[in-house]
């Protein structure tokens, strides 16, 4: 039997947030984002995509098409509290679904047809959504979890779309590379450069190729472009922290191995982040000394999954936590406070460069391995070290699915 996926994604949201808090707004151009003149677009109305300003492009480039565009800066604990507001509806109402981000969720509606209909149960589920929060949302259905969400991303805003089994590849044909969940501006660049510009195109490719080219996400581009995801819906649950530590063979007083390592497990939560659509506000720094005493120090930042606010704030808590000048057996990292975001959402105030970045780094470490592109000050971090810190993780990721 098919299946039956659900893909709800919320339009605007960041906008719409802001319109359901100050309704005059309604109707404007408005841009969300860092206020500054080298800042981003994080997201922005449909009155002003039609002057063709986007998300990640230059807020000053934004403002020249749109001068007249109203700038508001992102405030993340009302777009947490909105996004749980839906979140709730829809926990009363699916059997099963799962929160892909702070505006998008999955719902895996599978034999319903046998009662009314799937898809005459999500439009209802659909219109107690915006009934109920006050906010403009769409949706699309077919039988997997890739072709839902390039439907819904394909007849946005107020889409309700359904895509019929066995009509996926007609469906994605004429569509650009771009649309394809997990293809970002380098991934679109490389298959540009080789002359693949659609799916149809894409999925035409031979499967070595694709391998040889991307490693096992060739596999993965190749079956979303043929319109399979065997990928399943992943039933909800709140992940409360991020956390990763290491404890030495030998107690060290060596500040700058420390340090080092410290840097290194920044990298590994901020990429685990980024990976999981998710932001964090709140930093921790925890050392054991030779006695075994140990000791944390925390902050609340604004939510961000960026690498150079975390190391700067991790660095900034180990100097200010290592006072005692004693041997120290141990170091961790935690980020907790987390919301559901994509990686650009937190970037109020940093360039587009930054988003250049990190959108190369995420591209090579997908491809590669998160341990195959570092710092060069972590380049001493023992193999041991490292692998101690992705058990750490595991464990810390086994334990959270198990509850």
């Amino acid at each position: 039997m098919d299946q039956s996926i659900l893909h709800l994604d919320l339009d605007a949201f960041f906008v719409a947030v802001q319109c359901k808090i100050e309704p005059k707004l309604k109707g404007k151009p408005l841009i969300v984002g860092g206020q500054g003149g080298r800042g981003v677009v994080a997201a922005c109305s449909y009155e002003a995509r039609h002057f063709g300003v986007h998300s990640a492009m230059p807020m000053g480039l934004a403002l020249q098409l749109c001068p007249d565009a109203k700038v508001i800066s992102g405030d993340m604990e009302a777009y947490s509290q909105q996004s749980h507001i839906v979140t709730e509806i829809i926990a009363d109402a699916a059997p099963m679904f799962e929160k892909a981000s702070i505006d998008e969720f999955y719902i895996d509606a599978s034999g319903m047809d046998k009662f009314f209909g799937a898809f005459k149960w999500a439009l209802e589920l659909r219109k107690k959504i915006i009934k109920e929060s006050g906010l403009p949302i769409s949706m699309a259905m077919s039988v997997n979890k890739t072709v839902s969400k390039i439907a819904t991303g394909e007849y946005k805003p107020n889409a309700q779309k359904l895509i019929s089994a066995g009509t996926e590849k007609n469906f994605l044909a004429p569509l650009a590379v771009e649309k394809i969940p997990g293809i970002g501006a380098q991934t679109a660049s490389f298959l540009h450069d080789m002359g693949v510009r659609t799916i149809a195109t894409l999925r035409e490719m031979p499967l070595k190729f694709l391998i040889s080219a991307f490693g096992k996400n060739g596999i993965s581009l190749w079956n979303k472009a043929n319109g399979i995801d065997h990928s399943l819906v992943v039933p909800y649950s709140e992940q409360k922290s991020i956390s990763t530590e290491s404890t030495f063979d030998a107690d060290t007083i060596d500040v700058k191995r420390l340090k080092s390592i410290l840097i290194a497990m920044v990298e590994k939560v901020a990429f685990q982040l980024r990976e999981q659509k998710k932001l964090t506000s709140c930093v921790t720094v925890k050392i054991r000394y030779s006695n075994f005493d140990t000791e944390t120090k925390q902050i609340h930042i604004p939510y961000t999954s960026s690498d150079h606010i975390l190391l700067q704030t991790i660095l900034q808590l180990f100097d200010k936590l290592y006072n005692r000048r004693m041997l120290i057996r141990l170091v961790g990292v935690r980020l907790s406070n987390l919301v559901h975001g994509n990686h650009q959402i937190s970037l109020f105030d940093d360039t587009e460069e930054d988003i250049n970045l990190y959108e190369a780094m995420d591209f090579i470490k997908h491809k590669h391995g998160v341990e195959k592109l570092v710092r060069a000050t972590t380049m001493g971090v023992s193999s041991r070290v490292r692998m101690e810190m992705n058990a750490f993780s595991g464990k810390i990721k086994k334990d959270l699915i198990n509850k």
